[in-house]
């Protein structure tokens, strides 16, 4: 329990958030800790062929300690979770070869370079050799399965077909091509992840010389469920920036809206319109971005999506608020992303296992009815819910918080009734044949039916959860959720026979 003070102290200094366009702090002095002599080979040449990636490692926290002074940290301070980190790598900082000579045998990639047998891609596998914990979590994820739960489910392809590829007209008629990998690689797969393929090897021409190196297929690329060259799962980059590997920039918001953004998952959007974005878009310059645990109050004071979702948080009294997670599910009971319909978070982060009653690889219905086998229980979901609580009761009342969760909870229950309403329409045009139900999402009265779900309820859920009030009302939300149902009637009725309007 903490005590009064603490809690004192909390409210006093608290209105938890993240700052979107302010400078990261800069980490405290610290003499630089030696560098392997792989490493400073490394160093040597590529200060001259890329000089931007070698000053950016020299302002990151590895080029600065050893994980053997790391690992000495108090418990709460440490960032690293590994207590096997091999002897050879103990004493030096993390520099080049440190993290892309790691388990040759493993990568695809891997191939000699100048001296030393070097891997072009560093993987979360290769990460956990210091991170054990956090690659553990995070490969448990939605995040770590984001391209897997996609290519994996043959109703995404269908809706993944509607948005990209090119379109011609062939006899007058219009016809969609099919999207080349390298389009998907930039866009669906841009945020979900691609798989990264090793064709060979090419020949790589520059001022300093000409060098073999692997010829890779859908790369580069940061999805945060890529597949590696090596099998892994995941990009540790997506949120920690090569080479500096910032927490401080993971923490930004900008940084989750680099694929958390509208019209579809607004919540960069949202959050900056908030109370929250507010503060610390003014703010934020004050804050501690680097700081570990994260005090609320004395190193922030409004949180960003770091905060709320999984970052460790402690009182100014150095109590755990809560702890640190890289699943970014951990803290989530509900899913608002509809699919059609907002439902209980998934059980497990492979979502391609997911079977609703009608066979489809949905975790509901068309009709809304859930896959519940699939999804949370009500008791872990109350857990859950429970967890991100604690983070609102550190700056807020306990009534202000069950007021806001309340208000989530009626939102979602209406805004999912707004999408089966839009779904009822389209079945009235499928039974009627006015659509043909083979893919769900590429006739024009299905893309309304998706703007309903996609767009609009999501609009209102995110905003509602984040307290974004015009994304609720008038930016994709409400007014567009209305006026889009009688839209789709109006299509609907328009088309039918007489009889049938």
């Amino acid at each position: 329990m903490r005590s009064p003070r603490a809690l004192l102290g909390i409210a006093e200094c608290f209105v938890v958030v993240l700052t979107s366009s302010v400078a990261a702090a800069q980490p405290s002095e610290a003499p630089a800790a030696p560098i392997s002599k792989q490493s400073q080979a490394c160093i040597e040449c590529h200060e001259q062929v890329t000089p931007g990636i070698v000053a950016d490692w020299r302002t990151s926290r590895h080029s600065r300690i050893t994980p053997e002074a790391a690992a000495k940290k108090p418990a709460l301070e440490r960032r690293i979770s590994s207590t096997d980190v091999p002897e050879s790598l103990r004493s030096v900082a993390v520099g080049c070869f440190e993290c892309h000579g790691l388990n040759p045998a493993a990568h695809k990639d891997n191939f000699k370079h100048e001296i030393y047998q070097i891997n072009v891609i560093v993987s979360p596998n290769d990460c956990k050799t210091c991170h054990a914990t956090e690659v553990e979590q995070y490969g448990t994820s939605k995040k770590a399965h984001a391209r897997g739960n996609l290519a994996g489910n043959p109703v995404f392809h269908g809706l993944a077909e509607s948005v990209n590829g090119v379109q011609e007209l062939r006899d007058g008629k219009l016809v969609s091509l099919p999207s080349s990998d390298m389009t998907q690689s930039e866009s669906c797969f841009g945020c979900h992840g691609s798989e990264v393929v090793v064709r060979g090897m090419k020949t790589v021409k520059s001022d300093f010389g000409d060098y073999p190196v692997p010829d890779l297929a859908n790369w580069p690329n940061h999805g945060v469920g890529r597949v590696n060259p090596d099998g892994s799962l995941g990009a540790c980059t997506s949120c920690h920036p090569r080479h500096s590997f910032s927490i401080a920039v993971a923490r930004q918001a900008h940084t989750c809206g680099q694929c958390h953004l509208s019209p579809d998952v607004p919540a960069l959007e949202v959050w900056e319109e908030s109370k929250h974005g507010n503060i610390v878009q003014s703010l934020g310059h004050e804050y501690d971005w680097d700081a570990v645990p994260w005090v609320v109050g004395r190193d922030f004071r409004a949180p960003t999506c770091a905060a709320c979702h999984n970052a460790l948080l402690a009182s100014p009294t150095g109590d755990v608020i809560v702890q640190r997670s890289h699943d970014f599910g951990a803290r989530l009971w509900v899913r608002l992303f509809g699919l059609p319909y907002a439902h209980p978070q998934p059980k497990s982060g492979d979502t391609s296992i997911i079977r609703n009653k009608d066979g489809q690889p949905l975790p509901t219905t068309l009709d809304g009815e859930v896959a519940s086998e699939f999804l949370l229980d009500v008791k872990e979901q109350a857990a859950r819910q429970g967890e991100m609580r604690k983070v609102c009761r550190a700056c807020h009342s306990t009534s202000f918080a069950d007021a806001h969760f309340a208000r989530l909870a009626n939102t979602i229950t209406e805004t999912n009734a707004m999408t089966l309403t839009a779904t009822k329409l389209l079945k009235r045009a499928w039974d009627g044949g006015l659509a043909d139900r083979s893919n769900l999402f590429d006739e024009p009265l299905e893309k309304k039916w998706v703007r309903q779900w996609l767009f609009y309820a999501n609009s209102v859920r995110y905003a509602s959860a984040m307290s974004g009030p015009d994304y609720v009302a008038f930016k994709n939300g409400w007014w567009d959720l209305s006026e889009n149902l009688r839209v789709l009637d109006e299509a609907i009725r328009a088309k039918s026979p007489p009889e049938h309007r």
